[in-house]
């Protein structure tokens, strides 16, 4: 007996699933080079533009100058350095909680703090939606685990009934597929009501949301005790790498004693945590990026609602083109990349069956004018797939 990897490979062509990377020849921006090819893209998480920032740039060439780089070991032992513990007090500040925790990427902080904080005899409650991470950390942790319907707080409360042990309810912040946002006050009172705790993962959310980049906790005004566990990713809108949780001293410590993806792994470079610094005091300060980020979602959904477009409900910079078919999703992307537009076609698994969908990013970087190129590249593929055969 062996594997079939051929095999397996091969259906995942014949369904319109497989995946490729494409090589990036420049740096994060609106204006890329791809597989050799000039690109107008938009399909970036740096929603703020500071990923090729000139100042996080020049923090991060400080930082490596004084600090070196590499972390040289894990946190416990002897890589926990001045610029980590600078920074995870930025990040307590900005979320307004005790303590933060820095992890290194947003994988190892979801799977670190569910599994840290249930296990055997206790119930993780996820919605359908929820980042594969999330998804992941709640099979592995042992507790009972199991979905609630999307955004759904009746379905919630009629999971919570059933659970048993310590239950920790977990949700994404934005969903990072659709672009809608966690009805957050709903499920902070039903988890509230029954005991449970509320984990979010805003790792969409922190930069454009809220009034000082704060996230969807700022944004709906919660509390500490609304919201216990708060996961954050530095790889968005904060433009650097890495991630954190941010909560209260006994979150914080039960991490560092029992999250196995903290314990067991070397840290970041503490020239990362320079670069991260700069671009927190960036995000915190540069109210413009955010605005000028608002004005462009207003001018996208206007202009793809007049052109026929079928958008989902976001108003983030997340813009999801719903298409279905996988086919005809890839056929769209392939069209507009041949009109120097890069849009990405997300098909099987990452959403579920007959809903693949174009995802269009904007970010403060973006200008009115190059979203207008969009547009009518949008509506210059639509006219022509009117005529092509629908795939489905």
């Amino acid at each position: 007996m062996s594997f079939d990897l051929a095999a397996r490979l091969a259906a995942r062509r014949a369904e319109n699933l497989y995946r490729q990377r494409p090589l990036l020849e420049t740096p994060q921006g609106p204006q890329v080079v791809v597989d050799g090819q000039p690109l107008l893209a938009f399909c970036s998480n740096d929603y703020l533009g500071l990923a090729n920032h000139p100042e996080v740039i020049e923090a991060l060439r400080a930082g490596a100058a004084r600090w070196g780089v590499g972390g040289g070991a894990s946190h416990l032992v002897i890589g926990h350095s001045s610029p980590h513990h600078a920074l995870e007090e930025a990040l307590a500040d900005l979320t307004g909680r005790p303590r933060a925790l820095l992890f290194t990427t947003g994988y190892m902080a979801n799977l670190g703090a569910v599994t840290a904080l249930v296990g055997q005899g206790d119930t993780v409650l996820e919605d359908r939606l929820n980042h594969a991470s999330l998804l992941d950390a709640g099979l592995l942790s042992g507790a009972r685990f199991n979905r609630y319907l999307h955004n759904d707080a009746v379905s919630l409360a009629k999971r919570l009934e059933k659970a048993t042990g310590n239950t920790l309810v977990v949700t994404d912040g934005v969903f990072s597929m659709d672009g809608d946002i966690a009805d957050l006050p709903t499920l902070a009172r039903e988890a509230k009501a029954k005991g449970a705790w509320l984990m979010v993962d805003d790792a969409h959310g922190f930069g454009p949301l809220g009034a000082n980049g704060g996230g969807i906790v700022e944004h709906f005004g919660l509390s500490l005790e609304d919201v216990p566990v708060l996961v954050g990713t530095l790889g968005k809108a904060f433009g650097t790498s890495g991630a954190f949780v941010a909560g209260s001293d006994d979150l914080i410590e039960s991490l560092i004693q029992f999250a196995r993806p903290y314990i067991y792994t070397t840290s970041q470079p503490p020239a990362l945590a320079c670069a991260t610094l700069k671009s927190l005091e960036l995000l915190r300060s540069e109210h413009w990026r955010r605005e000028h980020l608002n004005v462009l979602i207003r001018q996208f959904r206007k202009g793809a609602e007049q052109i026929g477009l079928e958008l989902m409900d976001s108003s983030t910079p997340i813009q999801p083109i719903m298409i279905g078919d996988a086919g005809r999703a890839v056929l769209f992307s392939q069209m507009l990349r041949q009109r120097g537009l890069m849009v990405t076609a997300i098909r099987p698994p990452t959403v579920p069956a007959g809903s693949a969908r174009l995802r269009v990013t904007l970010t403060a970087a973006h200008s009115e004018a190059q979203v207008q190129l969009l547009l009518e590249g949008l509506a210059d593929c639509l006219q022509q797939l009117g005529a092509e055969p629908n795939h489905a």
